[in-house]
């Protein structure tokens, strides 16, 4: 791997100020920021990032390599919890095992944002549809986990509400607000872009970057939850997400994506959510336990990736396209 391209993604602003907040709860500053204002940033990104899709959706058109991207996000989105389920059974039980693997089976979309800003950074093209698979990509784990949990906890005193579980599937505000922003933007194309784009083109790189300085504050605060994780969860929230992108990869170079449509898509198969999942599954499985995916998925796989994995993703991709 070109250790260049790791310091590069380093020290980019984003990145750094995502140390930043981390930095902050370390040396126990009281830097904080008010709740309302990470929400608000993450809809902005969430609406910047559908709308912009829709645009470029519309332009590329609806092609046999835009079905292809669709159907192999779709696929990845329920074949990693149901291996991932196997393998985590190992150590741990029915119900944590079902909602850490339906937490990376879906995707972050911040984890996205930011292999997005990297390809941009390296002057590398990447389609706008890519963000349709984003979107198809988060809801299908959160019914894989439930059906996982149905089939495997048969002790569950609980009965599953199908109603719920759909509802917080496709309805929750990222994904309601991610997919309703892609339509909107492929209604409105080009005279839409161009009516926006001083808002979701102009500050979009700032409030990415405030947004990571708050994810830096979370993050380090849930570090400490990883000593209940032990060692078997601390090495699969690093090791699964190398082999999902591998996996990733391969599919990539068989359907014949771009470099950087193909690193937009390792990212996706090799990230864990850490919102809309969670969401899910402490309503739907609460016997499940909140410490273990959250920690997993948010003090070490998002970090990972955004530090070290794009950058290694990248360099398989130069050297299986070459």
């Amino acid at each position: 791997m070109d250790i260049s391209l790791i310091i590069s993604n380093i020290l980019n602003p984003p990145v750094l100020f995502f140390f930043l907040g981390m930095t902050a709860v370390f040396v126990q500053s009281d830097l904080e920021i008010p709740a309302p204002i990470p929400k608000l940033f993450s809809l902005y990104l969430l609406f910047s990032i559908g709308f912009k899709g829709g645009v470029e959706l519309i332009k590329s058109g609806i092609t046999q390599d835009v079905m292809l991207t669709l159907a192999a996000a779709m696929m990845m989105a329920c074949f990693v919890p149901l291996y991932t389920f196997f393998i985590l059974k190992i150590k741990l039980g029915n119900y944590d095992a079902a909602a850490i693997a339906a937490t990376y089976g879906s995707i972050s979309a911040v984890t996205f944002i930011t292999a997005s800003a990297f390809l941009t950074d390296l002057g590398i093209d990447f389609d706008g549809f890519m963000v349709a698979a984003l979107a198809l990509m988060e809801s299908p784990a959160i019914i894989v986990g439930l059906i996982l949990v149905n089939l495997f906890a048969a002790n569950r005193e609980q009965d599953l509400e199908w109603s719920e579980v759909l509802k917080e599937a496709f309805l929750n505000s990222s994904v309601f607000l991610l997919v309703g922003s892609l339509l909107i933007g492929v209604l409105t194309g080009e005279h839409g872009w161009e009516v926006l784009e001083p808002f979701t083109q102009g500050l979009f790189y700032g409030v990415l970057t405030f947004f990571l300085l708050d994810m830096g504050l979370v993050a380090a605060r849930r570090i400490k939850d990883l000593q209940k994780t032990g060692v078997f969860l601390i090495g699969f929230a690093i090791l699964i997400p190398i082999v999902n992108a591998g996996i990733g990869l391969g599919i990539a170079k068989l359907i014949g994506m771009s470099v950087g449509n193909a690193l937009l898509f390792s990212v996706l198969c090799a990230s864990a959510s850490y919102i809309a999942v969670p969401a899910a599954m402490r309503m739907t499985v609460p016997e499940a336990n909140p410490s273990l995916y959250v920690s997993t998925a948010l003090a070490v796989t998002f970090p990972f990736n955004i530090i070290v994995g794009i950058p290694l993703y990248l360099s398989g991709i130069e050297f299986l396209w070459s």
